[in-house]
């Protein structure tokens, strides 16, 4: 049984933050890297950011470059992407995720198999 529970999402004005977290239990967390993506209504789920096993790499969206970090406290089974200078068009459904094959930073949905309940981000303009 592998569990991901996000939280940290709500409303907030443009030009502010959030920070949301991804606590995962049910496997080797160390070993995995993490990602988050987001959904907006009538669209695609995207790739936000990722995380190595280590966090020593990640990897961004070019949307949330510069804006956005992924972080990760192993000791605690623990994901964290901190949103910064938000803007309307950031406003979805985020989930974290985990992918199949450990070790490796992955970065397409379709290698990710254990996926979180989602927390809504909604930024007003």
């Amino acid at each position: 049984q592998v569990q991901l529970v996000e939280s940290g999402g709500g409303l907030v004005q443009a030009g502010g933050s959030l920070k949301l977290s991804c606590v995962v239990s049910g496997r080797t967390f160390s070993s995995y890297a993490m990602g988050w993506f987001r959904q907006a209504p009538g669209k695609d789920r995207e790739f936000v950011a990722t995380i190595s096993w280590s966090g020593r790499s990640t990897d961004y969206a070019d949307s949330v470059k510069g804006r956005f970090t992924i972080s990760r406290d192993n000791a605690k089974n623990t994901v964290h992407l901190e949103m910064n200078s938000l803007k309307p068009e950031d406003t979805a459904v985020y989930y974290c995720a985990s992918p199949a094959i450990p070790w490796r930073l992955v970065a397409s949905v379709s290698e990710y198999d254990y996926w979180g309940q989602g927390t809504q981000v909604t930024v007003s303009s």
